[in-house]
């Protein structure tokens, strides 16, 4: 998976039928810069308004509406979670998405393969400056919301585990475990088709629902059996739709999301709740622990709020001065109860050079923690280390004040020049090379 935000390399076209409000509509998915997010540009008014995909313009409140609708000032986008789902799918990030009515279409067979046809054409285009934004869960959140019951617990990517069970003696119970990875949804999860029950269907036209739908667009379920020409392309096909429906609520966090979510018969409204429930949760933690400190002196707790290292690794006591993204000094007190000094040497304690080089990384890694928006999310691996040089000998009761100058940064690749000193004269300095990672 990209370490850097995606969009598509050119625009490209479907035309179709909206299942529920049946409008013969066209859709165009084009390119959109950095940190933009999805947005929905209705191209069928005049002033071509826009409603941006986030939970905070979801405008339904029933399990029952079978659908999830976006909302921004007067304008709506109705049945919008197929789209969304092929695009959280195929690991599309920003993206521009024209309808000239007030519904996608629906693909005539019901799944979001022809979606994933389209988008493919389209191509995907890295974006090399703009690092992608991961949620992390890091402690688990879970909903019970209109009969359904969703948890998200910490895992590395994306892991969706979905039951359902409505009591029908067709469909009877059904279970899946997958990871959600472009490669698993396009094979495994965008050929499962929407479906609803017979007994459903009256209620759902009386509510001017389900205009676009047929037999072939949908799987209808009788009470003996499945009414449509065409099997079931897999044994557990409901339940693979149930996990797009939710992969495409779960992209209105406008984030990727690092968590295994667990799922019994959620529905739109259940999954929408369900994010901004994690949305709320993870936005009152960035609030509390995780916001850049700016420019400054940071002592020992501020440090130890955004650099992950502790004892007897944390080798970095305070912050004396920083210009963000160009410039910090830290500061490490050495003293003779540091770990190291037992082996090396006993009767002659000597600071071991790697070590001086790993607080020198330290310091510089706040530097480059602190360039991001949410920096418990973000881990900082060092690439390579060039042009070292020790100059003299570090003692315990030495203070090493440690210099770091951003020298040329790309995206989340960085090279750093740092000098070592004590008393104000040199003991080492290099060049450093990093690179920021999500968790």
């Amino acid at each position: 998976m990209s370490q850097n935000q995606t969009t598509l390399e050119r625009s490209v076209t479907y035309r179709g039928i909206g299942l529920h409000h049946g409008n013969v509509t066209t859709i165009t998915f084009k390119p959109a810069p950095p940190n933009s997010g999805i947005t929905f540009v209705r191209t069928d008014v005049e002033s071509r308004p826009t409603i941006h995909v986030s939970c905070e313009n979801v405008r339904q409140v029933e399990e029952q509406s079978r659908r999830t609708t976006l909302g921004e000032n007067y304008y709506e986008v109705h049945t919008v979670e197929h789209v969304l789902a092929a695009l959280y799918g195929l690991d599309i990030d920003n993206a521009i998405i024209e309808i000239d009515s007030d519904e996608p279409p629906e693909p005539e067979d019901g799944s979001v393969a022809t979606y994933v046809d389209v988008i493919d054409r389209a191509g995907r285009l890295e974006q090399p400056d703009a690092p992608r934004k991961y949620l992390n869960i890091t402690e688990s959140v879970s909903i019970s919301a209109y009969g359904a019951d969703l948890v998200a617990v910490p895992a590395e990517g994306l892991r969706i585990s979905f039951t359902i069970d409505y009591g029908h003696p067709v469909l009877g119970a059904q279970y899946i475990s997958t990871l959600i990875t472009p490669e698993i949804f396009r094979k495994e999860i965008a050929p499962a088709r929407t479906f609803c029950f017979y007994s459903d269907v009256k209620a759902l036209q009386e509510k001017n629902l389900i205009r676009g739908g047929t037999l072939d667009n949908a799987i209808v379920i009788g009470d003996e059996g499945i009414l449509n020409r065409e099997s079931l392309r897999f044994p557990d096909e409901f339940v693979r739709h149930k996990v797009l429906d939710l992969i495409g609520d779960l992209s209105l966090l406008g984030e990727r999301l690092n968590a295994h979510v667990i799922s019994a018969k959620s529905g739109h409204a259940s999954n929408v709740q369900f994010v901004r429930k994690i949305k709320e949760t993870y936005a009152r933690r960035t609030r509390d622990r995780s916001r850049p400190l700016g420019v400054g002196n940071w002592e020992i707790a501020d440090v130890m709020r955004i650099l992950p290292h502790r004892y007897p690794f944390l080798l970095v006591d305070k912050v004396l001065e920083m210009e963000p993204e160009k410039r910090i000094v830290g500061l490490k007190n050495v003293t003779i109860n540091e770990p190291f000094f037992q082996g090396h040497f006993p009767g002659s304690p000597i600071m071991p050079g790697v070590l001086i080089i790993e607080a020198m990384g330290q310091v510089g890694g706040l530097m480059l923690f602190n360039s991001v928006e949410r920096p418990d999310e973000w881990l900082v691996f060092f690439t390579g280390v060039d042009k070292v040089r020790f100059r003299k000998p570090v003692l315990p009761g030495d203070q090493l004040l440690f210099e770091l100058e951003m020298i040329k940064r790309r995206g989340t690749v960085c090279v750093m020049k740092g000098v070592a000193r004590v008393d104000g004269k040199v003991v080492a300095e290099a060049d450093l090379m990093a690179m920021l990672v999500p968790r």
